[in-house]
């Protein structure tokens, strides 16, 4: 079975090739994110992979099936960026991947935390420039602080444990308490209380009509004055321009981010040779206390072997007439 992976990067072609792939699937990896000018490239293929920036809008998903394609299968846990109303019109199936290694994450965030508390990027370029001197480079300790968790499904649950060893006191934010993180110590509290009473706050939950812009302007005020933001779910969950109204007056005293909302035409592509065209994208990157990774939590070999084993699975299993994993 042809299969078109978009997006496709060399770390996905290497953990993709040491999967066990069935015979019966044909590999094919493009590195061009799906849009309306490379949407003709999977004519012919019956299964196109699809990354998280890939466009599987209406138009997209009208000219795939046109060309014959009849499985998408996600290489990501989300799926907001699927026109799934036009998928069920068309016949699409939608497959995703909706577990691969929740450590990685997690612990991508606490790694942001870590950084911009102990001043770690800039004692790094300092370092290296043979400054020695430790203004500006001091942090506080994690022990005993408040940390409130947006979303406790697997990600944000393991992201609480690894904060409860640090000694930090937890509380939670979910529709859904997690017993797990109940288990921890944590505290269920409205959005608006938590907010108001942690000094860090992570977001792990999924982007929808609900959490679209979560944190706003008035979210940010309603945090703790200097407090650190922490955003590792979708860039989406987050009204950006609202960041840098909150940090120019120091109301957010931290910031840190894998994702962003307007990344699609811009991360995992390099672009140093260029301008860059995002002016807010590019105000932020201005801030000390602003740290901007380019979606690479889950940029780890077990989640990257996990998220072809079972993008392969997926496949299979949907070949067979008996689908897993369906959206």
């Amino acid at each position: 079975m042809r299969t078109l992976l978009y997006s496709s990067q060399t770390y996905d072609r290497d953990s993709f090739l040491s999967a066990q792939v069935p015979a019966a699937i044909e590999l094919h990896f493009q590195p061009a994110r799906l849009t309306l000018d490379t949407v003709a490239l999977a004519d012919h293929y019956p299964v196109v992979c699809a990354f998280i920036n890939d466009d599987l809008s209406a138009p997209i998903l009208e000219r795939l099936a046109a060309g014959g394609t009849r499985l998408i299968a996600l290489r990501s846990a989300g799926f907001n960026h699927v026109d799934l109303p036009t998928a069920q019109r068309l016949g699409l199936s939608v497959v995703r991947v909706p577990s691969y290694s929740p450590h990685a994450v997690a612990e991508h965030a606490v790694a942001l935390i870590l950084l911009l508390n102990r001043h770690l990027h800039r004692a790094y370029n300092r370092t290296r420039d043979g400054d020695f001197t430790l203004h500006g480079l001091t942090g506080f300790d994690l022990v005993g602080k408040t940390v409130g968790v947006v979303g406790t499904g697997q990600i944000g649950a393991t992201f609480a444990r690894i904060m409860a060893g640090f000694g930090c006191q937890l509380l939670a934010y979910d529709p859904y308490p997690n017993p797990q993180v109940e288990a921890l110590g944590a505290r269920y509290l409205p959005l608006d209380q938590l907010l108001e009473q942690a000094q860090i706050v992570s977001l792990h939950c999924p982007l929808n009509e609900h959490t679209r812009h979560l944190i706003n302007i008035d979210s940010l005020y309603r945090m703790q004055r200097a407090a650190m933001l922490i955003n590792t779910g979708r860039g989406a969950l987050v009204d950006t321009p609202a960041l840098i109204e909150a940090l120019k007056s120091g109301q957010l005293g931290y910031l840190g981010l894998d994702v962003y909302e307007e990344e699609a035409q811009l991360f995992f592509e390099d672009r140093s040779d260029l301008p860059l065209q995002d002016d807010v994208l590019a105000r932020l990157l201005t801030f000390p206390n602003v740290v901007v990774t380019a979606h690479q939590a889950f940029l780890t070999r077990e989640a990257l072997g996990a998220i072809a084993q079972t993008t392969l699975d997926n496949i299979t299993q949907w070949a067979a007439g008996t689908p897993q994993n369906l959206v």
